[in-house]
């Protein structure tokens, strides 16, 4: 196949198939029910004339979608006056309309149901085969939606929107993973129109460290910072950067690529062409390869983890080698944005100091002096669950929904 051809994708049938065919009444209806949605999150409160102006559907349809929505408790109806005449105020119901957030990695993917007022209804992740095609990883997500809607007794209709985290970088022009990513089977797939005709919803696509910085300035506990680095370390190593209080995403949409920083001119040939940069040295795919010789048995990123607290001397050289890499490219990024906070995150923050130790010390040596002094270099608390997290707070965002 040619490289810049993407792979034709079958249609799906089964669990997880949004319900109605493109142009059905059902699909019409719950197209109509989702602007409804819409315009409640982002306007707040409003008579069913005043959703007739927003949305553009007649009186009829909106008061028709507003009867069958408040019986599914999607949204909670008041009597009032408007302009001296009565009149029926229309509210979203916090336990109603919800935000999907989904993360697709190297091996799993993981789904997160969020309220309105940014609490975690459902949550679960399932593991997938390393170098899964797109339609699996799709299909899988797709699955495990339905699944989740289902535990929670939510109604397809009410969900608002989901996001998406892929690990690589996204032309947001066209919402293509581009070449570069963990997932080499997902590059030049449109994943917004693809995922959007599985779950039946508007799906908003986003590299997944852009994901985690998000999650880490909306759930976390670094809320309200303005200048903030996540850097996530796993089989790929990528930054998000937030940016005077939003994320930046520069020309195109593809920033942060530190895993491709340059550490050693005559290193090994990365994936990405060039030789020597941080990934070959600090990724997790790199230190699985290199604790596995002579091992019995496969390693897997836990086993970093146990190795690690037993204090194996072998693990323990490794990560501090990858931790002053890590230390040395976010030394680099901090001398260019200032940031007020580095947060550390992917599949090795079960590590804690073991990894953030090391970090810290190649970060304070390769940083200016006030610029290493003044930044704070810390573990997110939001472990493996960032990603997800911050795909559910983009949709959220884009809905006009905040934390109070």
């Amino acid at each position: 196949m040619p490289e810049n051809t993407a792979p034709a994708l079958r249609p799906r049938t089964g669990a997880g198939v949004h319900p109605g065919k493109p142009g059905s009444q059902s699909a019409l209806r719950q197209r109509n029910q989702q602007r409804i949605l819409s315009a409640l999150a982002t306007g707040g409160p409003q008579t069913q004339a005043e959703l007739s102006r927003q949305t553009g559907l007649s009186s009829a349809t909106v008061s028709n979608i507003v009867r069958e929505m408040n019986g599914n408790r999607l949204v909670i109806t008041e009597p009032t006056t408007s302009s001296g005449r009565r009149a029926l105020s229309v509210r979203l119901n916090d336990t109603g309309a919800v935000a999907v957030g989904i993360d697709i990695g190297r091996r799993h993917v993981r789904v997160v149901l969020a309220s309105l007022g940014y609490r975690i209804l459902e949550e679960e992740a399932v593991p997938l085969p390393l170098g899964h095609c797109a339609e699996e990883g799709m299909d899988a997500a797709a699955d495990l939606l339905a699944k989740l809607l289902g535990q929670a007794g939510v109604d397809r209709a009410a969900v608002l929107g989901a996001g998406v985290g892929i690990p690589g970088p996204i032309d947001r022009r066209t919402g293509t993973v581009v070449h570069g990513a963990i997932l080499p089977e997902w590059v030049g797939i449109n994943i917004r129109e693809a995922l959007a005709e599985r779950l039946g919803t508007p799906v908003h696509v986003d590299n997944d460290a852009n994901l985690g910085a998000l999650a880490q300035v909306t759930w976390g506990p670094h809320r309200g910072t303005d200048n903030l680095v996540f850097v996530k370390v796993a089989s790929g190593i990528g930054a998000g950067l937030i940016i005077n209080g939003a994320l930046f995403y520069g020309h195109l949409g593809i920033t942060g690529e530190i895993g491709h920083a340059t550490v050693s001119e005559h290193g090994v040939v990365c994936r990405c062409g060039n030789r020597g940069c941080l990934e070959t040295v600090a990724s997790t795919s790199v230190m699985i390869e290199l604790l596995s010789r002579g091992a019995g048995e496969p390693i897997q990123t836990a086993d970093i983890v146990d190795r690690a607290a037993a204090r194996d001397p072998a693990t323990l050289r490794i990560i501090d080698d990858a931790g002053l890499a890590v230390g040395r490219a976010a030394a680099n990024v901090a001398n260019t944005l200032n940031p007020e906070i580095i947060v550390l995150g992917g599949s090795l923050t079960g590590l804690g100091d073991t990894f953030l130790a090391p970090v810290r010390r190649g970060f304070i040596r390769h940083c200016v002096p006030l610029v290493g002094e003044s930044t704070q270099v810390l573990m997110s608390s939001l472990g493996d669950r960032a990603e997800a997290l911050g795909a559910a707070a983009l949709v959220l965002g884009r809905h006009g929904a905040r934390l109070g």
